[in-house]
């Protein structure tokens, strides 16, 4: 199912580590699916995959190109639903995660690049360079931290309102 693999000590903080390649969208997608459905919050999966798609797609095309040569990663352990192999792309510098502490929920993408996300003017008429506003406008904030040594963490947050009675979690 997943380009990368996974990992979930705690159940409410879950990582994937995705391959260097534009599967990757895909597979940051159907992570999103598995771990709200698994939390409850199927109704997030619209506003949070739009969001991870964007993320992963802008790690994809512009934080790749700063990966330092030689600079590789081991993947973890994971449940083998999650997990497919990497062969030769065993290089992989973007990682997504997904936290829910109620009642919020960050979607966070990590990769190689130290540069921040930039925003464009939006150009209603090209084929890309909105991914920003549409982060914006799915996400109830979102921001960037660089992290230490190199790369930086992009993340999202997403509201999720208590359903009366339940303990369980929709979308806000």
């Amino acid at each position: 199912m997943s380009t990368g693999t996974a990992i979930a000590a705690d159940p409410y903080v879950v990582s994937c580590t995705l391959a260097p390649r534009y599967e990757a969208v895909r597979s940051a997608r159907d992570f999103a699916r598995t771990t709200l459905r698994s939390w409850g919050l199927d109704s997030l999966f619209d506003d949070v995959a739009l969001v991870a798609s964007e993320l992963v797609t802008n790690a994809l095309r512009h934080a790749l190109g700063a990966m330092p040569d030689g600079c590789s990663a081991t993947a973890p352990q994971v449940p083998a639903q999650l997990a497919r192999p990497l062969g030769m792309e065993g290089l992989t510098p973007i990682r997504i995660s997904l936290v829910h502490r109620a009642p919020q929920v960050v979607c966070a993408v990590s990769d190689p690049s130290s540069h921040g996300p930039v925003a464009r003017e939006a150009d209603f008429v090209a084929e890309s360079g909105r991914g920003l506003h549409l982060v914006d406008s799915f996400s109830s904030s979102w921001g960037w931290h660089p992290l230490a040594g190199a790369g930086k963490v992009v993340w999202a947050l997403f509201e999720a309102a208590p359903v009366a009675g339940t303990g369980r979690h929709r979308s806000a």
